[in-house]
């Protein structure tokens, strides 16, 4: 009896192996399930399988995002243990990630060490810039921001309410995989690194694909910051380009050695390739009620973007937030919520905003400003781009 029994299993077993060793479409139906981080180590078992998951990566076009709030039982920012944790799950293989925390409670004693000065292994373990690095591939492009506080939409669902993080410990990394028909570039410049050449490798200039620039400077109230960054906007100001971001208060990158301490300077990314569009809306600094802010934000529909694969920025002063709602919390990203049930929200409230009334489509609608008209304070720029 037991043989008997057992038999059908081992034939099944048999039936199992040989469709997973020769079947392709099978294989490749399963990996589809598997997070990106073991199916890079699948990938080794054979050929089959290598061939497969090969198939499924370039099918993972997709944004995602890992957020956290909050603070952490470790002895380190909250966002760095929510990413060591949840990169294992995620379904892309990510190219560039964007990050964003909180400046008081991101410790990072290292910003502005020497740059040629070798750090022990205590000091690389204490580095969260380092913790940063290791936790994500090799080849990835990494653009850090630090700023006073975060705009975040919880992890795993696009449609969960986003939060308003004023004060405490939040963070987010927005992380971006190879897409078809969107070229993703960062860039990192100071007053010792600016050139045209500089600007033209990075897409900002000569770049008739450009579609959505994201900048954050930095340091910039300092003497010669003013014409530094207008040297950045200008190109891009009466062109057909979308242009979001604000002042933070310090960034890191893959370009470790653009900057001397204490000198201004410029981080973001640009968005090329005709399947992307974006739009933002400038919410003035007279707007202090939940119905306005409303009405403002509504202004973004008149850009008709599909809500799959995109994402909302929200860049905002810091002396907005619950100061300009009569001392209301979560205000402008419960109306973005209110219009956009679908789309998540991500940011921060910095020390100044760059962005204007713009939408950036097939029929382009665009507000004529100059550099200066780019750059406000006491408001709030709110944007949707969408990768196609």
């Amino acid at each position: 009896m037991e043989v008997n029994a057992a038999s059908p299993n081992i034939l099944g077993e048999s039936k199992a192996g040989y469709v997973l060793s020769n079947v392709a479409e099978v294989v490749e139906r399963i990996l589809t399930f598997v997070p990106t981080k073991n199916l890079l180590r699948i990938a080794s078992v054979c050929r089959l399988w290598r061939n497969c998951a090969r198939r499924v990566l370039r099918t993972q076009q997709r944004l995602t995002w890992l957020s956290a709030s909050g603070s952490s039982i470790y002895q380190e920012h909250v966002l760095l243990r929510t990413m060591a944790e949840d990169l294992e799950k995620i379904y892309v293989l990510p190219q560039t990630a964007l990050l964003m925390v909180d400046g008081e409670n991101f410790s990072w004693p290292f910003s502005y060490r020497h740059k040629k000065a070798r750090k022990s292994e205590n000091e690389v373990e204490s580095d969260p810039v380092e913790k940063l690095r290791r936790l994500l591939p090799s080849t990835c492009d990494l653009i850090g921001i630090v700023a006073s506080g975060i705009v975040v939409t919880p992890s795993g669902s696009p449609s969960s309410p986003p939060e308003e993080h004023e004060e405490g410990e939040a963070g987010f990394s927005l992380l971006f995989p190879a897409m078809d028909g969107v070229t993703i570039r960062p860039f990192h410049f100071c007053k010792k690194s600016l050139s045209e050449s500089a600007m033209e490798e990075a897409g900002l200039i000569n770049n008739p694909d450009l579609k959505v620039v994201l900048m954050f400077d930095y340091e910039t109230w300092k003497a010669g910051g003013r014409c530094f960054l207008k040297k950045l906007l200008e190109p891009l100001s009466q062109n057909n380009v979308l242009i979001v971001g604000g002042q933070v208060e310090r960034t890191f990158s893959n370009n470790t050695t653009c900057c001397s301490p204490g000198s201004f300077g410029a981080v973001g990314l640009t968005f090329s390739g005709s399947k992307i569009q974006g739009a933002s809306v400038l919410v003035d600094q007279d707007v202090s009620s939940l119905k306005a802010a409303e009405a403002t934000i509504q202004r973004l529909k008149a850009a008709n973007i599909p809500e799959r694969n995109t994402m909302g920025f929200m860049f905002a002063c810091v002396g907005r937030g619950h100061n300009s709602y009569n001392n209301q919390r979560n205000v402008e990203a419960s109306a973005f919520r209110k219009i956009f049930s679908n789309i998540p929200l991500l940011g921060f409230f910095g020390n100044g905003e760059i962005g204007c009334d713009r939408i950036v489509k097939e029929s382009y609608t665009l507000s004529e400003t100059d550099a200066d008209g780019l750059q406000h304070s006491f408001t709030t720029v709110m944007s949707l781009v969408h990768f196609g």
